[in-house]
């Protein structure tokens, strides 16, 4: 097995590495509000204490495990063709985090957690510009109400493309 080489600039508290802005934004509330969470919670972790890091990354890791079980629920209910893709991200990137969880606790990686919270982050603006915003726009076609899993127009949306 090789070693992990960690960048040095994530040995200490660093700046975020992801603002929310306008073009993380993907016009439907409950998303959005979901994802603004995920930043903040994302920059408070990099900018915590060693003392505190895994406190917070786990907060991170909490609130990433309900958005995406929201997430896949919702495409489930409303039978969003690329659900196995989208989901699969989903999937690997809890795989990782749960990896950096155990790392972080049980073997002082602090360095590891802080370089993998930085790549969360990097691959979340892709993952919300693309997969999250195609959800979106599927879910507004079908006028699909993410409090009851009801699509008022399926019709809108029945020939979307598999993955």
């Amino acid at each position: 097995m090789s070693e992990i080489v960690i960048d040095e600039k994530y040995t200490t508290p660093s700046e975020p590495s992801l603002q929310w802005s306008d073009h993380l934004a993907v016009d439907m509330a409950q998303m959005d509000d979901t994802h603004v969470e995920f930043v903040a919670l994302l920059g408070a972790a990099q900018m915590a204490s060693d003392a505190d890091l895994m406190d917070r990354y786990e907060a991170v890791l909490t609130h990433t495990q309900d958005h995406f079980e929201r997430e896949d629920r919702w495409m489930e209910q409303a039978q969003f063709g690329p659900m196995g893709c989208h989901a699969d991200q989903h999937d690997t990137i809890l795989q990782v985090m749960r990896e950096g969880l155990r790392r972080g606790r049980e073997l002082d990686q602090l360095p590891l957690v802080r370089q993998l919270l930085h790549e969360v982050g990097l691959w979340f603006e892709q993952h919300a510009q693309t997969m999250d915003a195609g959800l979106a726009l599927y879910l507004k076609a079908a006028e699909f109400d993410p409090e009851t899993g009801v699509m008022a127009k399926p019709e809108a949306v029945s020939s979307a493309p598999q993955c």
